[in-house]
C-alpha cells in the first residue's frame, strides 16, 4: 500500500526540536510498515531535518509551517493536506486531534483514498493553550471521530470516552516500546550520575506534565539520589523559568535538556525508578519505555496511566505533593519491591505493548478499510 502520514513534526524523533510521543509513535510504525514492503511517506516540517530525504525506507516530504505555538502544526498540516491531494496514495493517516480537523479535505476531494485518524490525547486540557486554541482542539476531538473512515485511539479510556461523548466506535491500538536490554553506563559520567542511584522523568517541559509537582515533592524527600528530568519546552515560556528556579533551590534536581540515542537509553536503563506526574495523557510512551526497561513507575492516578501498570507501578493522587513524596520514600525503602515490580512491568510490555504488535494491528486496519 501507499501510505502518507500527516501530523508529526518529523522523524526520526531524535533529530526534531520539541519531539514527543506522536513523533516516536510515527517513526516506529512508519519504518516498520516500510520494512513490510509498503511505500510509506511522512510529512515533516522544514525545521525538522534539512539533510535527509529518506529514513529507514521512509520517504520524508518537507513542507513549511508558520513557526509559532498556535500556528505551527495547523499551517503545516493544511499545506501537507493540499500536497497529498496530488499524490498517488491508498491511505492518508492523520495523527492528533488538531491535524484531524483537515481530514475532511481528502474525504471530499480524494474519495478513493481511505482516511485514518489517530486520537492520541485530549490536547485541549493542556494549560499552555489559550481559549481559541482550546476551542479548536475540542472541535478536533469531534473531527477525529467524524471525518475519517476509521479512528484509532491509543487507550481504552479514550475509546470509552468517544463512545459516550459521540456514540462512535473506534479502534484501540496502543503505543508501544521495544524491550530495553543492558546499555552500559558510559554516558552517565557527563551528567554526574551513578547507575541505579537516581530518579528519572522524561517529557516536554510544559505545565501539563506537572514536573513542578515532582520537584516540590522531592525537596522534602531525604535522599542523596538526584531527580533527573529530561526534556525541553520547544517554545520558551514562564513555565521553563519556574522549573529552573525550583531546580536552583535543590542541588539534587537536574534539568538536563533534550536527550536521545545512547544517552537516553542509558538514562532509562540505569535509573532507580521512573517518575511521571502528568495531569493528562493519551497513553504515555515514556511510561511504556520505562516499563520496557524494567523500571517501577511512580505516576499520577489519571485513568490513562492506571490502564498501563496493572500492579507494576505506584500511583499517587494527581497534583498531590505529599502522596508523591510518600511514594518516592516507599520505593527508596524497598529495593526488592522496586526490582519485582520492574520485572512485572517489563513482562507486561512484552505481552501487550510491543511495537511489532502495534504495527501488525495497524496494518490489519489498513487492509480492512481498503477492502
Amino acid at each position: 500500500m501507499r501510505i502518507h502520514f500527516i501530523g508529526a513534526k518529523g522523524i526520526p524523533s531524535d533529530s526534531v526540536p520539541g519531539a514527543g510521543g506522536v513523533e516516536r509513535h510515527v517513526e516506529q510504525i512508519a519504518s516498520r510498515l516500510a520494512e513490510h514492503g509498503h511505500r510509506v511517506s511522512v510529512y515533516i516540517r522544514k525545521y525538522a531535518d534539512y539533510r535527509r530525504h529518506t529514513w529507514n525506507g521512509v520517504r520524508l516530504i518537507r513542507i513549511p509551517s508558520f513557526r509559532s505555538k498556535n500556528l505551527d502544526t495547523i499551517t503545516h498540516v493544511f499545506l501537507s493536506t493540499l500536497h497529498v491531494l496530488f499524490q498517488e496514495t491508498d491511505i492518508i493517516h492523520y495523527h492528533g486531534v488538531g491535524p484531524s480537523t483537515m481530514a475532511w479535505i481528502p474525504r471530499l476531494l480524494k474519495p478513493r483514498t481511505k482516511v485514518i485518524c489517530t486520537f492520541h490525547s485530549r490536547d485541549w486540557f493542556d494549560s499552555k493553550w489559550g481559549w481559541f486554541a482550546k476551542t479548536y482542539l475540542k472541535f478536533g476531538e469531534w473531527a477525529a471521530v467524524h471525518f475519517p473512515h476509521r479512528t484509532i485511539v491509543i487507550s481504552h479510556t479514550l475509546q470509552v470516552w468517544c463512545r459516550k461523548a459521540w456514540k462512535k466506535q473506534t479502534d484501540y491500538i496502543p503505543n508501544g516500546a521495544d524491550l530495553l536490554g543492558p546499555q552500559g553506563s558510559s554516558e552517565l559520567v557527563r551528567f554526574g550520575l551513578q547507575a541505579g542511584k537516581y530518579f528519572l522523568g522524561v517529557g516536554r517541559l510544559v505545565p501539563n506534565k506537572a514536573y513542578e509537582v515532582a520537584i516540590e515533592a522531592y525537596r522534602h524527600v531525604k535522599s542523596d539520589f538526584p531527580l533527573v528530568i529530561i526534556g525541553e519546552s520547544f517554545h520558551s515560556t514562564a513555565y521553563d523559568h519556574k522549573l529552573l528556579d525550583l531546580a536552583e533551590r535543590d542541588q539534587r534536581i537536574r534539568l538536563v535538556g533534550y536527550q536521545s540515542g545512547l544517552a537516553l537509553r542509558q538514562l532509562f536503563a540505569n535509573c532507580y525508578a521512573f517518575v511521571h506526574p502528568s495531569r493528562a495523557e493519551g497513553l504515555s510512551v515514556t511510561i511504556i519505555e520505562a516499563m520496557a526497561a524494567g523500571k517501577v513507575v511512580i505516576m499520577s492516578d489519571i485513568k490513562e496511566n492506571l490502564e498501563l501498570i496493572d500492579h507494576s507501578g505506584i500511583a499517587f493522587k494527581t497534583d498531590d505533593r505529599q502522596e508523591l513524596k510518600e511514594a518516592m520514600e516507599l520505593v527508596l525503602a524497598d529495593p526488592a519491591m522496586v526490582e519485582e515490580r520492574g520485572r512485572r512491568a517489563r513482562e507486561m510490555v512484552k505481552k501487550e505493548y510491543s511495537w511489532a504488535r502495534v504495527v501488525d494491528q495497524t496494518e490489519k486496519l489498513y487492509k480492512d478499510v481498503s477492502q
